[in-house]
Order: C-alpha cells, then sequence, then structure tokens
C-alpha cells in the first residue's frame, strides 16, 4: 500500500482528493494538512511515501513546506500548481527545491479533478519510484564551463546539433546542463521537456536567465542557430527540417505519442534525418521509454548518444530504455554530462 499525505488549505480539494485515492486498492490515505507547517508536522509523524502539495496556502506556503520537508526528511512529493504565469514560476521553484513532479490544475474550477485524476494517480504511483536521495541533495556549486576560449570551440566543417529529451526531474538536469555549456557553443540546440502550455516559457524564461546561451520557447520556423537553445512548446510536437540551406524548426499537434506532446522521439529522429551523424543525442531522467527510438535513430545515422547515469537521475526509466536497446555510446552522471557534450560537438 502506498500511504499518502493530502495538503491543501481548501477542504473540499482534501474531500475531493481523499475520495479519490481511496478508491483505489493500493492507495491508503494515511492524514491530510491544511497548511505548510501541518504538512511538515504530519510527514514527521506519519512518514507517508508521497504527498500532495498545494502551492499557496495560509501560514506556511508549499514552498516552504517543501524546502524543510527536503531537508530535514526527504519525502517524494508531487505538487498541485495553477495554470497561470505564477503557478509556472512556483512550479519550477517548487521543482528546483525538490519536488518529483507536478500537476498542473485549472485555477477556480476545483472540479476539474476529474480530468486530471489519471495524471495524479500516475505520477504519484511513479513518485515513490523516484530517487528521492538525489533531489533532496544540496545543489553541488560546480565551476562553469562558459569560459572555455572560442580558440578550443572552433566547430568541425559540417554543422552539428545537440538534442536532448527529457521528463520527470528534467528541470533540474537541465539547468544543471544548460547554465554549465559555453555561450560560444559550436551548434544549435533542441529540447523536449514533457510540460504543459505555459510551463515550458516559464522553464526557457528561467534558463536564460541563468544560462551564457540564448534560451527561449520555439516558435514555428524558428532557425536552428549555433549558441541558442529551443525547447519545445507544451502541447506541441518539435522537429527538424531542411529548409534551403538552413534548418528549421517546425511544431504541430498531431496526436500525442505515448500519452505526450511534445513527446521525444520524434524530435530526435527528425533530426537523426535533417544532421546524420552531426548529431549528438542526450537522454535524461524521466519516467517511461519516450526517447529511446529516436536515440537509436541518432546512433543508426551515425550520431553520437549520451545517456544520463542512474546514480544521478530523479527516474531512470528513460535513460535506461535508451541503454538497454545497445544504442548509448556514453553513460555518464548529470555532473559530467556537459562536459561531454562540448568533447562531442567539436570533435
Amino acid at each position: 500500500m502506498i500511504k499518502i499525505l493530502i495538503v491543501d488549505d481548501s477542504a473540499f480539494m482534501r474531500k475531493l482528493l481523499s475520495d479519490l485515492f481511496s478508491a483505489e486498492s493500493d492507495f491508503i490515505v494515511v492524514g491530510t494538512a491544511r497548511n505548510g507547517k501541518e504538512a511538515v508536522d504530519k510527514v514527521r509523524q506519519l512518514k507517508p511515501d508521497v504527498v500532495t502539495m498545494d502551492v499557496e496556502m495560509p501560514i506556511m506556503s508549499g514552498l516552504q513546506a517543501l524546502e524543510i520537508i527536503m531537508k530535514e526528511i526527504p519525502t517524494p512529493v508531487v505538487m498541485l500548481s495553477s495554470l497561470t504565469s505564477a503557478g509556472a514560476k512556483a512550479t519550477l521553484v517548487a521543482l528546483e527545491l525538490g519536488a518529483v513532479d507536478f500537476v498542473a490544475k485549472t485555477i477556480g474550477v476545483i472540479t476539474n479533478i476529474a480530468e486530471i485524476s489519471n495524471e495524479i494517480l500516475a505520477k504519484c504511483r511513479a513518485a515513490i519510484k523516484a530517487n528521492v536521495s538525489q533531489l533532496s541533495k544540496e545543489k553541488v556549486k560546480l565551476p562553469s564551463m562558459t569560459n572555455i576560449s572560442s580558440q578550443s570551440l572552433i566547430p568541425s566543417n559540417s554543422e552539428r546539433i545537440l538534442a536532448i529529451g527529457t521528463s520527470t526531474g528534467g528541470p533540474r538536469a537541465l539547468q544543471e546542463i544548460i547554465t554549465r555549456l559555453p555561450g560560444n557553443l559550436p551548434c544549435g540546440v533542441v529540447i523536449v521537456q514533457h510540460m504543459p502550455p505555459g510551463f515550458t516559457r516559464s522553464l526557457a524564461e528561467r534558463l536564460n536567465s541563468l544560462s551564457s546561451l540564448t534560451v527561449k520557447e520555439a516558435e514555428q520556423n524558428d532557425i536552428i542557430r549555433p549558441g541558442v537553445v529551443l525547447i519545445a512548446p507544451g502541447d506541441f510536437h518539435m522537429i527538424v527540417e531542411r529548409e534551403g540551406n538552413k534548418k528549421v524548426v517546425k511544431l504541430n499537434q498531431s496526436p500525442p505519442i505515448g500519452g505526450h506532446r511534445p513527446a521525444v522521439d520524434p524530435m530526435m529522429d527528425s533530426v537523426a534525418k535533417a544532421y546524420g551523424r552531426q548529431t549528438v543525442g542526450v537522454i535524461l531522467t524521466g519516467m517511461g521509454h519516450d526517447g529511446a527510438k529516436g536515440i537509436q535513430a541518432i546512433k543508426e545515422q551515425g550520431g553520437y548518444t549520451i545517456a544520463e547515469d542512474q546514480s544521478t537521475a530523479v527516474v531512470f526509466g528513460m535513460p535506461k530504455s535508451a541503454i538497454e536497446l545497445g544504442v548509448v555510446d556514453k553513460v555518464a552522471p548529470l555532473s559530467a554530462i556537459a562536459a561531454e557534450i562540448v568533447k562531442a560537438v567539436v570533435k
């Protein structure tokens, strides 16, 4: 049985969530809390396997409670976030503080719990498998790689591209990698992170503010350029196509693949076709197996492939699937991936 603690300042929402989990044979609701202070006390007392946590609450917010929980009693936490710009920014902070995942709820429409019930259940089930010790670690201050000289990053005669795919735990992993890459990186970068609309824009803005690279949410017909990172917008698949002597991003709303839109596989497959052996593919932490076929396509075209090691992945599903296919050239812990990327793009 999965012991769950429900934290929300709304009595109605606590009741809805309690009923949702109680109806499942593998969950047991061990308690509820009305604010962050109660949440911290009850995590200490009840030792739940997973916690659902609202963001905005009186006395102590969900973010304040999360920070204490991850430092003192590391426990998988799934945030319930509002579908607003402020909600998206708060969610990114929560993920940096150690939340495993989040579920976006429509603000003011509490009854939309029925629409997202399957997502809540799936993410809470997945959360108990998360590498909480990795999430609870203090962020290690690593030396920046942005001071690498331009001389050492002269690109080869052929243009290259870096394609990254990730899901659960991805925002933290991306921050670790993107902020360590030099601003004079001699290739374009495309990223698929499983996230709903609005949240991908906030992620791009956050990474742009911290990085020497230019990071933006991708738009239709964006040209792939060295030193520019394009993140697929929520609810749109992103592919790369040749257009004359340029490579451009195309967005579409074809059906979700494996429940995901954007999905990693079509992005990586398109990049493999457009760039061939000049592609560097990276698969990071995430639940499921999206990206494994994409990494395989890159490898079959002669590109170079990297997967995150189990020791640092919050959820090892996506990297594990690619590794098991036998199509990964290098398995590396998160702290080493930026250096591996730099080596690969200047080969």
